[in-house]
């Protein structure tokens, strides 16, 4: 019954997430090394076109939802990748410690982008920007006359007029950080006569004075590009700025996703129980919680302290270098108390390795080539590029001492009840530590941690689910520390080192 519900979740999930690609055209674009996607009607026809741009992290398939939406609309929609990002080659100059030389290359490539994109369309352009993005797309389009219209999603608040950039509408989630909603608030305020009302426009399109604030109920800083009421928004606002009324589908794919992922998360219960047995006895650390606690907090306490002591940048990729560090010293420190909680006791029986090996490498293929393609294709840059594969071994050696010491220390036979998520917990917690310990240059790591939060969920399940049919830590260990090296490896902004 699970495996058939799993394959019916698949199944909807890919019919709906394919729905809004019908009648569209969708081809690369080439602007020299950046890669570009360009979505239109398939029927053809002049119309403007509206680069839209992401953020921090991020790559073009994150922005797929407001692409096949104003493709819908008649528009002519590009994403694409920022330098650093996703499968662009060049890496990002300047990274968080020079925002001048970060905001000159993200520019530059902006700039190239709209030029190539423009004649796509009758000449007239748009952009449309989320996070990171939402300061670049503001900052290119102040006072450049081909810029009609500009739309920012949850941007931090560069300076702008009353007039320029122009005709900008603003988003923002109820959700998100007050400091993301008052800096909103403080842009449209430059063109209202008091303090803006969401969902009001102030100004004149003709004039190219419009702005408009909009709180999106509902949603944080990563729900905002998935919401039915965003799309909506940036919609409704651009056939204004243009003079057009064109509709379609909205590619509010959240829940879609979630069917998609979910059921193939579903579809690894069944699976798993076809992995090799590894050991006749199950094993792990077994601690109960009188002796787990101290093993399980030291770590999370430890390691922000540490590492604020520590040089963390040796890999040319932006803050997964630290997060490297950060899982290698938590592991280590969790290792140490594991052993020093368990001194003088006897080890618990062997796994044999050939079993251990074997269902290791069908977790992670599972993990990363099945979830990971989904992902790829629908969310976001999950198969490392070239330039980008030599940093999954790198990674690794960060990434496995930490899954080792956590799943034996949160496995076996008299286990401390919860022990697993609890130390997952006191993970995440620790990487909030360390951004209030360096706020300056480890912020965007607050951007992370929910994603981080569904990965752990997703690792648990596999992790438990690998225990019970193998009987050993080891296989969802590797498996899993590969995993989440490979979408470091993946993901991250690769900077110049």
């Amino acid at each position: 019954m699970v495996t058939l519900l799993a394959l019916a979740g698949i199944a909807l999930g890919l019919t709906r997430l394919r729905a809004p690609l019908g009648g569209l055209a969708v081809a690369p674009l080439a602007v020299g090394e950046i890669p570009a996607t360009v979505y239109r009607p398939a029927s053809g026809g002049a119309a403007p076109v509206v680069v839209i741009a992401h953020g921090f992290a991020g790559s073009q398939q994150m922005m797929q939802p407001f692409a096949t939406t104003l493709a819908q609309a008649g528009f002519t929609a590009v994403t694409f990748d920022f330098p650093g990002h996703g499968r662009n080659p060049t890496p990002l100059s300047g990274g968080l410690s020079d925002d001048k030389a970060a905001s000159g290359v993200l520019l530059e490539a902006l700039g190239r982008v709209a030029a190539a994109a423009r004649p796509l369309g009758d000449g007239r352009l748009a952009l449309l920007g989320h996070s990171m993005a939402a300061d670049i797309v503001i900052r290119w389009a102040f006072a450049r006359p081909e810029a009609a219209a500009t739309v920012a999603f949850s941007g931090f608040g560069p300076e702008v007029t009353a007039d320029q950039p122009r005709n900008l509408l603003v988003a923002v989630g109820a959700w998100e950080p007050a400091f993301l909603q008052e800096a909103a608030r403080r842009i449209v305020a430059l063109a209202s006569p008091g303090p803006p009302e969401p969902e009001t426009t102030y100004g004149a399109f003709d004039a190219g004075t419009a702005r408009r604030l909009v709180l999106v109920q509902g949603v944080e800083h990563i729900g905002i590009l998935y919401a039915r009421q965003s799309l909506a928004e940036a919609r409704a606002w651009l056939n204004a700025a243009f003079g057009r009324d064109g509709e379609g589908m909205l590619d509010a794919r959240g829940g879609a996703i979630g069917l998609l992922l979910g059921g193939l998360l579903a579809l690894a219960w069944p699976l798993s129980h076809l992995l090799p047995r590894a050991a006749a006895a199950p094993g792990g650390g077994g601690l109960p919680w009188r002796r787990f606690w101290p093993v399980a907090v030291l770590p999370a306490v430890a390691t922000p302290l540490l590492l604020r002591l520590l040089p963390t940048g040796f890999l040319p990729i932006l803050l997964g270098d630290y997060l490297t560090v950060h899982c290698a010293a938590y592991g280590a420190l969790t290792a140490a108390g594991l052993w020093w909680a368990r001194r003088g006791e006897a080890p618990g029986a062997r796994a044999a390795p050939l079993a251990v090996a074997v269902a290791a490498l069908a977790i992670a293929a599972y993990a990363i080539l099945g979830l990971g393609l989904a992902l790829d294709r629908f969310v976001l840059s999950f198969l490392p590029a070239p330039h980008r594969a030599w940093l999954v071994p790198l990674i690794l050696l960060g990434t496995l001492p930490w899954f080792l010491a956590d799943e034996w220390a949160t496995r076996g036979t008299a286990a401390a009840r919860l022990a697993y998520p609890a130390t997952k917990a006191l993970f995440l917690l620790s990487l909030l530590g360390a951004v209030a310990l360096d706020a300056r240059r480890l912020f965007f790591l607050i951007i992370i941690v929910p994603v981080m939060l569904v990965f752990l969920v997703v690792f648990g399940l596999f992790g438990r689910w690998s225990f019970r049919a193998t009987g050993s830590p080891l296989p969802a260990a590797l498996a899993n520390a590969l995993a989440l090296a490979w979408a470091m490896a993946a993901t991250f902004p690769v900077v110049p080192r």
